[in-house]
């Protein structure tokens, strides 16, 4: 199968409606979620601008552990409640951070990252993970981020049996 994602046009929310479009398309009727997790984190690494990383952590044993992602290699286990992944975790809601180096307890994996968003992924009620992005932009992320991305979180749930 191959898989043509045009580009984004329109005002930042018209984009997101265009990109979950574009992810139904790619996720489809696949039920497994670490196939659908990696090919989300390419979509949104290679669709949306100012992004150094875009990928998955998993909740393994109590802490998160990495899944699927696109960018450079990055920390493998974070705590729950440590940094803005374990935050958004442990509070299961989203974080929206414009300055990481302002957040307590903020997790450098990637130096060049100044910017961050971080979706919890639950359903019924189970925390699996979170999606997490990063941007070396400060301030690149905002409300229409986290309305676009937790509604294509949403879709990876919907159609994803999870691990």
């Amino acid at each position: 199968m191959s898989f043509f994602a045009p580009a984004l046009e329109g005002t930042k929310p018209e984009r997101y409606a265009q990109l979950n479009q574009q992810l139904a398309l790619l996720i489809g009727d696949e039920h497994d979620f670490v196939a659908n997790m990696a090919n989300m984190a390419a979509l949104l690494f290679h669709q949306l601008p100012d992004l150094n990383w875009a990928g998955f952590y998993l909740m393994r044993g109590g802490e998160l552990v990495l899944g699927p992602f696109q960018g450079k290699p990055a920390c493998i286990r974070i705590p729950l409640g440590r940094g803005v992944c374990g935050t958004a975790a442990a509070s299961r809601e989203t974080q929206v951070v414009p300055d990481v180096h302002a957040f307590p307890g903020h997790i450098a994996c990637d130096a060049d990252s100044r910017s961050e968003i971080v979706v919890p992924l639950i359903k019924d009620g189970a925390i699996f993970g979170v999606l997490d992005l990063d941007s070396p932009k400060p301030g690149r992320f905002d409300e229409d981020d986290r309305a676009g991305l937790e509604s294509a979180a949403g879709l990876l749930l919907g159609v994803s049996l999870m691990v």
